[in-house]
């Protein structure tokens, strides 16, 4: 009994171990790669499957259905095998409709001369039986459409190995040892599928028996080692380059000389002021010119032997930069990497935060100062008023009302006068509190300046002609500020009280505007008593300074000023005055002019 049944089984064995394979391909089939390499599973498989029973097979006929099993897979063999050499190599690019038509012209010639032979003879010219291995086997006289079949799978084969010995070339210049190993295992394996059927085609050793699916056989134990060992469908160098593509961050490599050997996209756009023909190579001078720092940090730190990083805006935008060296062989570097991240946007929203709370510190220490103040201002004229009302009490119980009568008037006056003060002041305060109802909140919208300034006067007259004064506004209407609502309110009613607090009977107030480039600068003259020397030098200096009374004799609170000062302040403008004795005080503040924020 002959040995063709255990050759058999051991190509059944195989063809279902190309299956687990073709299943392992399939589950990857996101990746190129897996996919061609799968197809290529699946033709070897037709070949070790039809030639499995044609070793069993009895007659010419038998055997010759079992030959057209495997010219199911044969002629696409090389074919497939190309593809993905030029996928391993990352020549992806060259994988165009137009080359796979053009590919594939060779497998469909086969494919058809095969099964159209009985018709011209021109793949076989006849066919026999030989027993002389005590069982038949099919002796088959090729033709020169056979011949040329084994030209187009020798110039496949060659075309591959080229693309596979220039990686290997390039890679051992980069002294990358595991890509190394890799394209080393593809070549063994490349090497079993074509090697076998050349040598049984020309007839260089005599062997009746076909030995090309047994060496694909030896081609799938290297590819399945290669699989679990060194990943090689996985880490494949297409797939490398897809997930070196995907990444968000902007990556940059350069040689030991500082010349770019690569980039992904996302560098592609953050570099864009060179062509893309002129990036691979050029020195990091040129590629990072836009970026001064960026080039004095990378050079600065090639000396270091671990990753550096550290935040910097480049442009308009902000990243976070990783650079570091990468060693090869005995801890030497052999190259340098540059990892950007855009941080933009949790950058400015930190600085917005900083600011926020800034703002939330200024103002909290703003009211802190602003209660010492009122707890003493307070104290002092309840004290009074608890004094004079414990003479009254005592005056009361005296007899003679009658005789004491002039001494209660004047006792009176003056707590009316006290308690008109403490009114003052709680007035003030209920104000303040009111445009800061549920926390201190700064709201600027774009407010009509010749508006407010007109509601402000009218809510005003009784005062302005209780003193008998001329006031007029030149403020034109439509010019516009952004302001908080409130806080401009507080600002024009608190220096047109105080220029009319300051100013005698029958005196002027006017207030008049003026653009000067993003600002409204608002001035409130009047024709008062002016402003001495001394106090022009702390009225705005002081926190709170002490009020004074006015012409008429209206006491204040020594708020007003402190208030307008850091409101203006914390609507992007500033305050300030001017005053003579005697000829009266212009107090002048600035706000942005809203025009220049869009309304």
């Amino acid at each position: 009994m002959g040995y063709n049944l255990t050759l058999s089984a051991i190509l059944m064995i195989f063809t279902f171990g190309f299956m687990v394979l073709l299943n392992y391909s399939w589950q990857n089939r996101e990746t190129p790669i897996s996919v061609s390499y799968g197809l290529g599973v699946l033709s070897a498989s037709f070949y070790t499957f039809g030639y499995a029973f044609q070793l069993v097979s009895t007659t010419v006929d038998q055997m010759l259905f079992w030959i057209h099993v495997q010219y199911l897979g044969i002629p696409f063999a090389p074919f497939i095998w190309v593809i993905m050499i030029l996928q391993f190599t990352g020549n992806q690019k060259m994988i165009t409709k137009k080359s796979i038509a053009l590919l594939s012209t060779g497998p469909l010639c086969i494919l058809i001369s095969h099964f159209t032979n009985p018709w011209h003879h021109l793949f076989y010219k006849d066919m026999a039986l030989d027993y002389s291995q005590g069982f038949p086997l099919i002796i088959l006289d090729r033709g020169p459409l056979f011949y040329l079949h084994i030209v187009y799978v020798c110039s496949y084969y060659l075309a591959g190995i080229g693309l596979l010995v220039h990686m290997y070339l390039k890679s051992r210049r980069e002294r990358n040892r595991e890509r190394n190993k890799r394209i080393v295992l593809m070549m063994i394996g490349s090497f079993c599928i074509f090697a076998p059927p050349l040598i049984h085609s020309i007839g260089v050793v005599k062997i009746l028996i076909d030995i090309s699916p047994f060496g694909l056989i030896f081609s799938g134990l290297f590819y399945f080692w290669g699989i679990h060992r060194f990943n090689i469908l996985n880490l494949s160098p297409l797939v490398t380059k897809k997930v070196f593509e995907s990444i968000h961050d902007a990556v940059l490599i350069f040689d030991i000389n500082n010349k770019l050997r690569s980039y992904n996209n996302s560098a592609d756009i953050l570099f864009n002021q060179l062509p893309d023909k002129k990036r691979i190579g050029s020195p990091a001078s040129q590629v990072l010119s836009p970026f001064p720092s960026l080039l004095q940090f990378m050079e600065h730190e090639s000396d270091q032997s671990h990753a550096i990083r550290r935040t910097m805006q480049l442009g308009d935008r902000y990243y976070h930069v990783q650079f570091s060296n990468i060693d090869g062989r005995n801890n030497k570097p052999v190259s340098k990497i540059l990892i950007l991240h855009d941080v933009t946007e949790s950058t400015l929203y930190e600085e917005s935060l900083l600011q926020q709370s800034r703002q939330l510190s200024e103002l909290n220490l703003f009211k802190d100062k602003m209660f010492n103040v009122i707890a003493h201002d307070i104290r002092d004229p309840l004290a009074v008023l608890v004094n004079l009302m414990e003479l009254v009490e005592e005056d009361m119980q005296e007899a003679e009302l009658i005789k004491h009568k002039g001494n209660h008037q004047d006792l009176i006056k003056e707590m009316g006068g006290h308690i008109n003060n403490t009114f003052l002041l709680v007035e003030s305060l209920l104000e303040w509190f009111h445009t800061q109802r549920g926390g201190m909140l700064f709201n600027p919208v774009v407010r009509d300046l010749g508006n407010v300034v007109q509601k402000t006067i009218n809510m005003m007259k009784a005062k302005i002609n209780s003193k008998q004064m001329h006031i007029n506004s030149t403020i034109a209407e439509n010019v516009y500020v952004y302001a908080d609502k409130d806080m401009l309110d507080l600002i024009i009613r608190n220096l047109l009280s105080n220029a009319v607090k300051f100013t005698e009977i029958g005196g002027a107030i006017r207030l008049s505007s003026e653009v000067l480039q993003d600002k409204v600068v608002v001035a409130v003259r009047d024709t008062g008593q002016g402003i001495s020397v001394d106090e022009a030098s702390y009225l705005l200096q002081d926190e709170f300074p002490i009020s004074k009374r006015g012409t008429a004799g209206e006491q204040g609170v020594g708020l007003g000023l402190s208030i307008c000062r850091e409101f203006v302040r914390l609507n992007g403008g500033e305050i300030w005055f001017d005053s003579s004795l005697g000829v009266g005080t212009t107090f002048y503040f600035s706000l942005p002019i809203a025009s220049k924020r869009g309304r």
